[in-house]
């Protein structure tokens, strides 16, 4: 990804605490899987240009989505762990169809480089 001086802090919560989050920063309701605070935007980015930003993952969110889809939640996690970082490096997913492919792809690559679905 271009950055192997780049730094991240993950957070994990339950349902409850990312609701919290979802409400209090995204100004949406209820709880979600992934949320990423990007540190590479904004007026103060340049202060500590390695920080990439914050990826909050709901591990129960994690644990019954990978129940559903037939995966274990480590795998489940794995994937809402990158979906999170490549957010921090500007990828989007909710704007365009054209920037979600891209970001779906740029997942796919990733994930198999981990070796995970």
């Amino acid at each position: 990804m271009d950055c192997p001086d780049g730094e991240l802090s993950i957070l994990i919560v339950d349902d409850l605490q990312i609701e919290v989050l979802n409400g209090e920063y995204l100004n949406r309701s209820g709880s979600t899987n992934v949320i990423s605070f990007p540190m590479q935007e904004g007026e103060f980015s340049n202060i500590t240009p390695q920080l990439l930003g914050d990826v909050v993952i709901s591990i129960e969110t994690a644990h019954n989505e990978g129940k559903i889809a037939g995966i274990s939640m480590k795998e489940r996690f794995t994937q809402l762990l990158v979906h999170g970082i490549l957010h921090l490096l500007g990828y989007d997913h909710e704007n365009s169809k054209k920037e979600a492919d891209k970001m779906e792809k740029k997942s796919k690559e990733l994930l198999d480089v981990l070796g995970v679905r």
